[in-house]
């Protein structure tokens, strides 16, 4: 007998939430139910692009989406400035939610999403795909491991990609009331997760934005680095730009071995993933760099929809309590975003991380 997939409703018609549809009819355990959009038009051209069942429920707002009583969960791919009203209102609704990244403007937003979340016992998740991808459970093995690669002692990270001058002035990520974290937000965001999985998400003690990060007029961030630290001399940089030339860089370097992966936010194949690593164990012991590949059935954001959409379903029929994790690890990276913004807003000085 075939298991009921988890049914989804999609609030906006967001770029992102094409790809977010598609991983929808890909995952094996779900399907796109209903879309909602300001404009009804809007709606009904979205899901006629998207793949949409003809079954599909077609609203021309928000709310109709999460009064929908068979929708089981949500996908909110609405600008940053709209996330703590709508998923706070999915939760309520009792709603699962998948919310896009970043999941807040700060960290005090983003704990009125938790809170909604708790109390009403509905999954909370945020968009970040690479983390579901299997390379990433591949890349954790070595970097946990101490024969091979030691103890982390620094993490590099970069996602740049020039967003060109019609982005520059209209894409909703530099508009300081739609997406007002700009770079730091958007790319940064993964830099930040990156760092974070490669410490097994200790939080820095200290995070000091470089000096020289680039503002638009309306003072959103285009381009901005930082340096965090850690006890024991553990550090860590990144850089995130709208400005300069595409690059999804990661170095992790540990006290015996190296990692490097070249596209891990989102590999240049869909099937298929790569990353180098580089063992050393002794001054003139030295091993050859090692090529790894790891194949999928899945694209990395297919993968993201299917977990989640598990882990609704062991709440919805099985009673299960939400998988707390998911939480942790967006609020971990909100704080990290916060201290750097933070850091920038104060003269660059260097700002205590607190959980």
């Amino acid at each position: 007998m075939t298991e009921t997939p988890i049914r989804f409703g999609i609030l906006g018609c967001a770029g992102i939430a094409r790809t977010l549809s598609r991983a929808i009819i890909l995952s094996p355990n779900s399907t796109l139910y209903a879309v909602g959009s300001r404009s009804f038009d809007k709606a009904k051209k979205f899901a006629a692009e998207n793949g949409f069942p003809p079954s599909a429920k077609i609203y021309g707002n928000y709310i109709d989406v999460l009064d929908d009583p068979d929708v089981d969960a949500v996908y909110v791919p609405l600008p940053t400035s709209m996330h703590l009203e709508w998923a706070v209102l999915a939760a309520e609704k009792q709603k699962h939610v998948l919310l896009e990244k970043p999941v807040a403007l700060n960290v005090a937003e983003f704990d009125q999403i938790i809170q909604a979340c708790e109390v009403n016992g509905v999954q909370f998740m945020d968009g970040t795909h690479w983390m579901h991808h299997p390379r990433t459970a591949k890349m954790t093995e070595f970097v946990s491991d101490t024969h091979r690669f030691g103890q982390l002692k620094t993490i590099h990270s970069i996602f740049s990609f020039a967003g060109g001058d019609y982005f520059l002035k209209n894409d909703i990520r530099v508009k300081p009331g739609l997406d007002g974290l700009g770079a730091l937000g958007d790319v940064g965001w993964y830099c930040i997760r990156a760092i974070l999985w490669a410490f097994d998400y200790e939080l820095p003690k200290t995070v000091t934005a470089f000096r020289g990060p680039v503002l638009n007029e309306e003072g959103v961030i285009l381009e901005c680095g930082s340096y965090l630290q850690w006890e024991e001399g553990k550090t860590a940089t990144f850089h995130c730009s709208f400005l300069s030339n595409l690059t999804v860089d990661m170095t992790a370097l540990g006290t015996v071995g190296t990692l490097q992966v070249h596209d891990f936010a989102g590999p240049y194949e869909e099937k298929s993933a790569s990353f180098t690593t580089v063992s050393q164990i002794g001054l003139t012991e030295r091993s050859l760099p090692s090529h790894h590949v790891v194949t999928t059935d899945l694209p990395q954001e297919a993968s993201m929809v299917t977990e989640f959409s598990r882990l609704v379903k062991s709440i919805k029929d099985g009673g299960s309590k939400p998988e707390a994790k998911w939480i942790s690890l967006s609020r971990k990276t909100q704080l990290v975003v916060d201290a750097v913004k933070a850091s920038i807003e104060n003269g660059f000085e260097s700002v205590q991380v607190e959980a």
